[in-house]
């Protein structure tokens, strides 16, 4: 990889593998809608020389081209809302693939674990069927299939399938950041789902890290590669770690499909929230055996590491 181009580049995930790429020393152009937040990102690791901005439109294919030409691999981070996920996100994949297909990029899409439905293994591996019985799932089944379908002559693509996530990056949009950032700023949250069963959940830093690795392998385009965590963990520990880290003992409430419907009438997201509620009861873990046979060790900070440095960066505090 001589130099890469991240779409959604403030998100959780984008900003994570911008980070990863500067540390590397990769020359990296950090795309987003926003000259703001693209700034604040650039001022968070320094403002380093490899570093540019470009502002554009993911939905709009001639802006992807444009600020992708000089680029040889595309990291497709970019996301809708929950709300909006059955109707913009295929038109979305679909602009960054042309883009991609028209500079014969290598693409390298994050995705999650919504096509795999209910678990029907212990741990998932790359195999299992893809039976969504959601929305949102048979959305994402469709994303996947667009990202390789046939018509791409000249892109190359693979997709990183990650369980929830959280870290330094993670905004409210994912499952966790909402609950640690109020965590962090010593007031009271609310948790998605079931507090006492453990679930999976990635450290951004940690994906970052293995994702650019399969990026810069050639044999590991055309295929797909689930990432999972570092093992299992419930909610109230999740808590009980961020409460150590912050100093704070406010109140978190967890919201289950009558909470979340109720404060649906407010934030329209967290209606939307509801049907994958299932992922919360039935946790999914995913197989890491593909991942270490053919590129490495699994990146698996502690979850009492990890979210002691998430709360550490949203309160502000500096990184060592």
């Amino acid at each position: 990889m001589k130099n890469a181009i991240v779409i959604g580049a403030t998100g959780g995930t984008g900003a994570a593998i911008v980070e990863e790429l500067v540390k590397r020393g990769i020359p990296v152009i950090a795309f987003g809608r926003s000259r703001t937040k693209l700034e604040q990102l650039a001022a968070r690791i320094g403002n380093p020389p490899h570093l540019s901005l470009a502002i554009g439109d993911a939905f709009q294919t001639d802006d992807v081209e444009t600020a992708s030409r000089g680029a040889d691999v595309l990291f497709h981070c970019a996301n809708v809302p929950y709300h909006e996920l059955e109707e913009r996100l295929l038109p979305l994949g679909k602009a960054i693939m042309k883009a991609a297909d028209r500079l014969g990029l290598k693409v390298v899409v994050v995705d999650g674990i919504y096509p795999y439905g209910r678990r029907q293994e212990e741990l998932v591996t790359e195999d299992h069927p893809k039976e969504p019985h959601t929305r949102k799932g048979r959305s994402r089944l469709q994303f996947g299939q667009m990202v390789f379908d046939s018509r791409w002559n000249h892109a190359r693509s693979l997709i990183v399938r990650l369980p929830d996530y959280y870290g330094p990056t993670a905004n409210q949009a994912s499952y966790l950041g909402g609950t640690l950032e109020a965590i962090a700023k010593g007031k009271m949250g609310f948790f998605i789902g079931n507090m006492r069963v453990p679930r999976e959940y990635v450290y951004l830093p940690d994906a970052a890290k293995m994702i650019v690795e399969l990026a810069i392998r050639d044999q590991a385009y055309g295929q797909e590669w689930n990432i999972p965590g570092a093992g299992v963990i419930s909610g109230a520990e999740i808590v009980r770690l961020s409460r150590k880290a912050s100093g704070s003992a406010k109140p978190v409430i967890p919201l289950g499909r009558i909470g979340l419907s109720i404060l649906g009438i407010f934030v329209p997201v967290m209606k939307e929230v509801v049907e994958m509620l299932y992922l919360t009861k039935e946790p999914l873990r995913l197989s890491g055996e593909k991942y270490e046979r053919f590129i490495g060790p699994i990146q698996a900070t502690s979850y009492g590491e990890g979210i002691k440095a998430t709360i550490r960066r949203l309160k502000g505090e500096k990184m060592p």
